[in-house]
């Protein structure tokens, strides 16, 4: 309730001695739990985002997707998602439709429903019966020695 009640006062919502102690009490920012991914970095399915993302971790789309991603972790691109983007990630998964640049460090798994156009780069890649590649591909070995993804 404090947390609450130095809010409502800050903001000029409780009485007078809530206001004067809220305004010398810094502001606490509270995480809200994140819905839908185990991480919460998603796409929902009927969301557009155009622009870039960067970060640590992993992310999810479901919707759609047009820009660049540059992420640490994995990015799963889900059944029915379209995504016009150049991605950066240690694991791609392909689910839907992505046309773009693509470099993943350790591997690119394309399902049955997946389909891409364009250039990949990637250390390993496994492509299930019904999916679609078209464009360049190259899978390059680690450096034995070379960091591990």
């Amino acid at each position: 309730m404090g947390v609450v009640k130095s809010t409502l006062g800050f903001l000029g919502l409780g009485d007078s001695a809530e206001r004067e102690a809220a305004a010398d009490e810094p502001l606490r920012l509270v995480r809200i739990p994140p819905l839908g991914s185990a991480d919460g970095n998603m796409i929902a399915p009927r969301l557009v985002f155009r622009g870039e993302l960067s970060g640590e971790g992993d992310f999810h789309i479901h919707g759609k997707f047009e820009g660049e991603i540059n992420v640490s972790g994995r990015v799963v691109i889900g059944d029915g998602a379209l995504v016009d983007a150049n991605i950066t990630a240690a694991t791609i998964i392909i689910g839907g439709t992505v046309r773009g640049n693509l470099s993943a460090t350790a591997r690119v798994e394309i399902l049955p429903s997946g389909v891409l156009t364009g250039t990949l780069r990637t250390g390993s890649l496994a492509a299930a019966d019904g999916a679609s590649v078209k464009g360049e591909v190259w899978i390059e070995r680690s450096e034995p020695g070379g960091p591990a993804a």
